[in-house]
């Protein structure tokens, strides 16, 4: 007995060494200690649960934080897959679209992506209030999905990697200033041409 425990301690050790987790047992550290988190929806789940997770792993998430996760936009959609008798949906496709940005100082914007999640359920045309049950519980894992591949999108945030997308930015942001400052200058230096008077007959 004894002897059995030293071995599946040993291969949990070994394991471990080698970067395997359990799913669910992983943590959710972040080289980044504070974000600012907003979206369209202010109020919504998303963000709501988001902003949980991160402050539950040891991120300050606060209004003015030198860097900024922006929720743009969330869409929900459904399709039917495949189809029963009298041609009632049997397969629905749900899907869920996350798309974020990432803005830096000045408001630059660093980076942004979309997430997205698929999960197919069953449509019982004879229990619709059984299937409708069935659909919210789905999406609300869709959405605590999502939410984990936020958090593994954020964990590969290092400094150094934000660091490069805001230098990048303010580069940029230099480049475009100086183009439209050039641009209004020659326009300041063209010689503006009189209007042709038409002698009058």
């Amino acid at each position: 007995m004894i002897k059995r425990n030293l071995l599946v301690m040993g291969l949990a050790v070994l394991l471990s060494a080698c970067g395997f987790q359990l799913r669910g047992t992983g943590t959710n550290e972040l080289s980044l200690k504070e974000l600012d988190v907003s979206a369209r929806n202010a109020y919504g789940e998303t963000v709501t649960q988001l902003r949980q997770t991160l402050e539950n792993s040891g991120v300050h998430v606060y209004n003015g934080a030198t860097y900024k996760l922006i929720l743009t936009d969330e869409r929900e959609t459904q399709r039917n897959i495949s189809y029963a008798s009298a041609g009632r949906a049997s397969d629905v496709e749900l899907n869920t679209a996350l798309m974020f940005e990432i803005q830096g100082r000045d408001q630059l914007p660093l980076m942004g992506d979309k997430i997205q999640v698929q999960k197919v359920v069953s449509h019982d045309g004879n229990n619709l209030v059984g299937s409708d049950s069935e659909t919210i519980q789905v999406r609300k894992e869709m959405r605590r999905e999502l939410i984990q591949r936020m958090m593994t999108r954020l964990q590969m945030l290092t400094p150094e990697k934000l660091a490069e997308l805001q230098q990048v930015a303010d580069n940029k942001a230099k480049a475009d200033a100086d183009a439209l400052k050039a641009a209004q200058e020659y326009e300041d230096n063209t010689p503006k041409q009189s209007p042709v008077e038409v002698p009058v007959e």
